[in-house]
């Protein structure tokens, strides 16, 4: 393990593993630098990058602060680029995309960005949580009521059924990796906060993203992630869109088919 430390003083933990060119790994909801998934992808591009696999504040090893402001999460990832030399590759999963498409906006050196099913909804027909969905998962964080955030997050933010969550509270290690980083479902939901309510997203906001962007979506998808991954690449003014099965994120990563699309649009 490594540690930077981010612009307001909190430690940022990281893995670093691999050789070549810089590519940081930004994790969605629930994930972290340990979660399986997370793992797999580093373990399977770092045959050709040197990937840097960091905790997001408030899980795993890193630190977190008394207040939470994406402003913070973006230093943290500017930190992780500063010890990856300066500038990266970067890709973002779910919630992470979000944060890493906010970090390109403000300026970050970001050489090529890819932007995993950013969960935004663009469509008015599309399912969109209640409009109170961030004040009420801070309520129950703050109220201590971690297995009530995971489940109201899961389903009235992912659009779970309520099913999967007697199941996941069946299979080993899940649930209680899900609760290790409960408490910072407020940061994801503060991030997607302007971006839920089923308006077309802003072109204007994110007209300044020039570096080459590949957007993916997987065919498998729910109807408002494929709605968003198509609406971004169109808004952004130098992007792509790979849509494929097998792409999708809501149920597994399919770490290898996700590694041969990074791989052949960062060796461009």
């Amino acid at each position: 393990m490594n540690t930077v430390i981010s612009k307001d003083g909190t430690k940022i933990a990281y893995d670093k593993t691999g050789r070549g060119p810089a590519l940081v790994l930004v994790a969605g909801a629930f994930s972290y630098r340990k979660f399986p998934g997370q793992v797999e992808l580093a373990n399977a591009l770092s045959g050709r990058y040197t990937v840097y696999n960091y905790d997001r504040r408030g899980r795993g090893d890193s630190g977190d602060a008394s207040s939470y402001a994406i402003e913070r999460e973006i230093e943290d990832l500017n930190a992780i680029i500063e010890a990856a030399g300066g500038s990266a590759y970067v890709w973002g999963l779910s919630s992470g995309a979000v944060l890493a498409l906010e970090a390109a906006a403000s300026g970050s050196s970001i050489t090529r960005l890819a932007l995993h099913e950013p969960p935004f909804i663009v469509k008015a027909e599309d399912r969109k949580p209640p409009s109170d969905f961030t004040e009420q998962v801070g309520k129950l964080i703050k109220a201590d009521r971690r297995a009530e955030a995971i489940k109201y997050f899961m389903t009235k933010g992912m659009g779970a059924p309520s099913f999967v969550i007697p199941m996941m509270r069946m299979m080993p290690g899940v649930w209680a990796r899900l609760m290790a980083v409960a408490h910072t479902l407020p940061y994801d939901a503060e991030l997607l906060k302007s971006y839920m309510n089923g308006q077309s997203l802003p072109r204007d906001k994110w007209r300044g993203v020039a570096v080459p962007t590949v957007v993916l979506e997987g065919t498998e998808s729910p109807v408002s992630l494929r709605h968003a991954a198509q609406q971004t690449a169109e808004v952004l003014p130098n992007a792509k869109l790979i849509s494929k099965k097998g792409l999708g994120h809501t149920k597994k990563l399919h770490t290898d088919k996700i590694a041969k699309e990074l791989t052949s649009f960062f060796a461009v």
